[in-house]
């Protein structure tokens, strides 16, 4: 897709197909007020650390870094039983997000988003639907997550948005979130998959009942193989007209590998197991925008998380073995 404005581009097919002439778009989004401990706004100078833009670069991509978003600092502090901690602050930043994302698309880069808690997901996300919305198509989404991150402000154990994303982008809970980008909901259930579960509140399980969204959580892929889970996630969210997006929180990861997020649970995917999923991704061909959050420099040990952050993102851009 070539750089045109955004009134021609807007009667183009957008581009899902990986390329490596396409040009990567970096965009760093340094958010913490979705979590509840320090170091995760720390992340995307951890995976800029561990090399990411000149280990993409020698993929062959050409790599356009944005910097930072300016995350405005807090007027006050939230009250414990708050069920929306720092409501306005995640607002403002994922609406900056989503239209940088947006602007990414109409000019035919792929946005790669580092995090920064699972919050900014409501805006990179809703970058790329209000990008399909113009041009009457669907999109698909792949949700790598130990958590479903599909509580509501009335069920949140803890006022923690970093746990309600996926909910607000469905169309529930708070407006300032679930209307960002100006629409709501951004998805289709039926054209969204989770992969990794294994924590998941009680609010939550009856939301995902209801709207029947698909979840391959831990058991699932013990028993049938990561192989086939990625086939059939991978088949529904190409189902969408426009590609899918990937977000990938690196508390999906096992522990073992990946001890630096705030929000650890044992018995997670193993190192291969996340590698074959963004090795099938990028052989499927239909990512439109990729995500890597919740790495906390703080619990990190010599940044081995963030590297393992970076691995994930070449393996889906193309990276292969031989």
């Amino acid at each position: 897709m070539s750089n045109q404005s955004t009134t021609e581009t807007s009667l183009a097919p957008i581009a899902t197909v990986l390329d490596p002439d396409r040009t990567v778009r970096i965009l760093g989004v340094p958010m913490a007020y979705g979590a509840s401990m320090a170091g995760v706004d720390m992340g995307p100078a951890a995976l800029r650390v561990a090399r990411l833009n000149e280990r993409i670069a020698e993929l062959g991509y050409q790599v356009q870094d944005s910097g930072d978003l300016r995350v405005e600092r807090p007027k006050s502090r939230p009250k414990p039983d708050d069920k929306l901690k720092y409501l306005s602050e995640i607002s403002a930043a994922c609406e900056q997000l989503a239209a940088e994302v947006h602007q990414a698309l109409t000019v035919g880069e792929l946005p790669i988003i580092l995090g920064g808690d699972h919050s900014i997901a409501i805006g990179s996300i809703a970058g790329l639907a209000s990008f399909c919305r113009e041009r009457s198509e669907t999109m698909g989404l792949i949700w790598f997550d130990a958590h479903a991150d599909m509580n509501t402000p009335e069920t949140t154990p803890s006022g923690n948005i970093h746990g309600m994303p996926l909910s607000a982008l469905l169309g529930y809970g708070a407006p300032a979130l679930t209307n960002v980008a100006g629409f709501a909901p951004k998805l289709d259930p039926n054209l969204c998959a989770h992969v990794g579960a294994r924590d998941i509140d009680r609010g939550e399980r009856e939301l995902i009942r209801q709207l029947g969204i698909r979840f391959f959580t831990m058991r699932e892929i013990d028993e049938r193989g990561m192989s086939a889970c990625m086939d059939e996630a991978i088949t529904i969210a190409s189902r969408a007209s426009a590609g899918y997006a990937v977000t990938f929180d690196v508390d999906a990861l096992d522990p073992g590998d990946a001890p630096g997020s705030g929000t650890l649970v044992r018995g997670g995917l193993t190192y291969r197991e996340s590698h074959l999923a963004m090795e099938k991704i990028a052989e499927a061909g239909g990512m439109c925008s990729l995500e890597v959050v919740e790495i906390n420099t703080a619990l990190d040990v010599n940044n081995r998380t963030a590297e393992l952050g970076v691995e994930m993102i070449l393996s889906a851009l193309g990276k292969t073995i031989l």
